[in-house]
C-alpha cells in the first residue's frame, strides 16, 4: 500500500472487490464543486480532510487516505474504503512518502514493479497519489487512492490532483497540518530519556521535552548544591531570560527551589500583573511573565536548603500566559520519568564502579588497568609497577587483618602523592600500578621516587619500576619492562625506584 506504517483500528467499511468503476467518465467539475462545499463547512483540519475523502468515496470504490506531515512522519488524518489503512510512515517511505518528498504525482499501474509500494490487504490494480500543497508551496502531505478493480488512471489523475490542491488550500486556511499533542510529544521524548548515556544528556533531553510540551521558551532545572542551587539549562537553545535566570546567586536560586518544592506540589503562575506572585518577586523582576514549576525527584523540604533528594523543573516565559492545567500535568509526568531515568543511570554507574573497583582499597583493579594501558599514548605515558616490600613477612607475622590495613593505608598514601590526573590501580595482592602522562622518563622517575618517599612517611617501604610506553609496543610488553625494573629495585636493596631499559 502506498500510504503509511501502522495499522489503524478504525472500522472503515470494506467495499466489495467485485465492484466496477463507475462512472466511466469522471465528472471533474462536479467532484471539485462537492469537495469545495464540504471543505468550507469544516472547522478543523481532520474534519476537512475527512469530508473531502467522503465526497470522493461517493464517486469511486477506491481505498482513499489523506496523509499530512506531522513532526518527522506522514500521518493519516482521514481515510475511507478499507479497514487496512496505515496510520503513519516516516518521511520518504512508500509511494506517499516519495510524492511528499518530490512534489510529483505518482501513477502506479503495476504495484509489484514499484520499489516504493508497500503491500497491505487485497491486491491493488492501480494507485494514484498526488501531493497536498502547503502554504509555502512545498508539499504538506499526500492524497492517496488505490483501486482493487480496473480503472482508467488518466481519467482519474486530474480529479485526484485537483482535490489534493483544494484540500491543501483549506488546510492552509485552518492553520496547517495538525501538530503533535502534548501527550504524543511526551511519549516521543520518553524514548530519549531511556537511552540517555549520562546525567548531562538526560537533563538536556528533559529540557528539550519541557520546551516542546509546554510551549514556553525557557526551561531550567534547579539542582541542589552547597549553599543553594544551580540552574542547569540547555545551552543549545539559549534565551535572554535563561541567561538572566542562570546569573542569579546560588543562594537566591536555592530559596526559589525551596519554595517551589515545598509540599511536593506542582503549580503555575500566569501574568504577575493579574495574579499574586508573592514569593517569586526575584523571578518577575528579571522578566518572568509565566511559570510552571514541578518538583523533580521524591521528598519534600521546607528548610533553608533545597531538598537533597531532587531538584525543580522550572519552565518560564517572558510572555504573560495563563498556563493550561493539562500542560502542568504532562510536565509532572515528564519530571517523574526523567527522575526514574536519572536513578537508573546512577544505579548503572554504581554497578560499573563496583565491577571495576577493588573492594578493599577502593582503587580500580586489573581489568580497568588493562583497558587504560591499552589506550595509553606512546612516548607520552609511563607505567609505574609498585610492590610492597616484604609484605608476605608482615602478613605472616601480624595476620591478614593487619595486612589489609597496611594495603589500605598505602593505597591512600600513594594516591595522595600522585598528581591530579594520574591513575592508581591495585593489580594484585600487594601489587599496585600507576599510569601517568609525562614527557620524559626523568619526569616519571621523579614521580616514582615521590611515591617511595611517601611510603616511608607511614613507616612502610615500596619498590617501583618505571617504563615509558614505546611506539609499536603492546601493553603487555610495557608491563613486562616495568616489572623487570621493579625486580631490579628489589634486588639492589628495595625502597627505591628504577627505570626500565628502552
Amino acid at each position: 500500500m502506498g500510504a503509511a506504517a501502522q495499522l489503524v483500528g478504525a472500522a472503515h467499511s470494506q467495499r466489495s472487490t467485485a465492484a466496477v468503476e463507475l462512472p466511466l467518465i469522471v465528472p471533474l467539475e462536479r467532484v471539485a464543486r462537492d469537495v469545495t462545499v464540504a471543505l468550507e463547512g469544516a472547522g478543523t483540519v481532520p474534519e476537512a480532510c475527512q469530508r473531502a475523502v467522503d465526497v470522493l468515496a461517493t464517486h469511486t470504490p477506491a481505498m482513499i487516505g489523506v496523509m499530512l506531515a506531522v513532526k518527522d512522519h506522514l500521518r493519516c488524518v482521514a481515510a475511507t474504503g478499507s479497514w487496512q489503512v496505515y496510520a503513519s510512515i516516516p518521511f520518504g517511505v512508500g509511494v506517499s512518502g516519495r510524492v511528499h518528498r518530490t512534489g510529483q504525482t505518482a501513477v502506479v499501474t503495476d504495484v509489484a514493479a514499484d520499489p516504493d509500494y508497500i503491500s497491505l490487504g487485497p491486491r491493488v490494480e492501480a494507485e494514484i497519489c498526488a501531493p497536498v500543497p502547503g502554504a509555502d508551496g512545498r508539499p504538506a502531505g499526500a492524497l492517496n487512492l488505490e483501486w482493487t478493480t480496473a480503472v482508467e488512471p488518466d481519467r482519474w489523475r486530474p480529479v485526484v490532483e485537483e482535490v489534493a490542491r483544494r484540500i491543501g488550500a483549506r488546510v492552509a486556511e485552518l492553520g496547517g497540518p495538525p501538530t503533535e499533542s502534548g501527550s504524543e510529544k511526551l511519549l516521543r521524548h520518553a524514548l530519549a530519556f531511556s537511552t540517555a548515556r549520562d546525567e548531562r544528556e538526560l537533563l538536556n533531553d528533559s529540557l528539550l521535552a519541557a520546551r516542546e510540551v509546554s510551549g514556553l521558551s525557557t526551561p531550567v532545572v534547579l539542582l541542589p548544591r552547597p549553599g543553594g542551587a544551580r540552574a542547569f539549562r540547555d545551552y543549545r537553545y539559549p534565551t535572554p531570560l535563561g541567561d538572566r535566570l542562570a546569573s542569579l546567586d546560588r543562594e537566591v536560586l536555592g530559596r526559589i527551589a525551596v519554595r517551589a518544592r515545598r509540599h511536593g506540589a506542582a503549580y503555575t503562575l500566569g501574568d504577575p500583573a493579574d495574579f499574586d506572585a508573592h514569593g517569586f518577586e526575584l523571578l518577575t523582576s528579571i522578566g518572568v511573565g509565566t511559570m510552571i514549576t514541578v518538583p523533580v525527584g521524591p521528598g519534600r523540604d521546607s528548610t533553608a536548603e533545597p531538598a537533597s533528594a531532587g531538584g525543580v523543573l522550572l519552565v518560564v516565559d517572558e510572555r504573560p500566559i495563563r498556563p493550561n492545567p493539562a500542560v502542568a500535568n504532562l510536565l509532572e509526568l515528564l519530571a517523574a520519568h526523567a527522575w526514574t531515568s536519572m536513578d537508573r543511570l546512577e544505579t548503572l554507574r554504581q554497578l560499573s564502579e563496583k565491577a571495576s573497583s577493588d573492594p578493599l582499597t577502593g582503587l580500580r583493579h586489573y581489568g580497568a588497568f588493562g583497558e587504560r594501558l591499552a589506550t595509553a599514548a606512546a612516548a607520552r605515558t609511563a607505567l609505574l609497577a609498585i610492590d610492597v616490600d616484604q609484605f608476605k613477612q608482615l602478613n605472616d607475622a601480624y595476620g591478614h587483618q593487619a595486612g589489609d590495613r597496611i594495603l589500605v593505608d598505602l593505597a591512600h598514601t600513594l594516591q595522595s602523592a600522585l598528581r591530579s590526573g594520574d591513575e592508581l590501580y591495585r593489580i594484585g595482592g600487594d601489587e599496585f600500578a600507576a599510569v601517568i602522562e609525562v614527557q620524559r622518563a626523568e619526569e616519571a622517575l621523579a614521580i616514582a621516587e615521590r611515591l617511595v618517599a611517601a611510603a616511608r612517611l607511614i613507616g612502610r617501604t615500596v619498590s617501583v619500576g618505571v617504563a615509558m610506553r614505546a611506539p609499536e609496543e603492546s601493553a603487555t610488553e610495557t608491563l613486562h619492562r616495568a616489572d623487570v625494573a621493579l625486580y631490579e629495585a628489589k634486588r639492589t636493596g628495595r625502597d627505591a625506584a628504577r627505570v626500565a631499559a628502552g
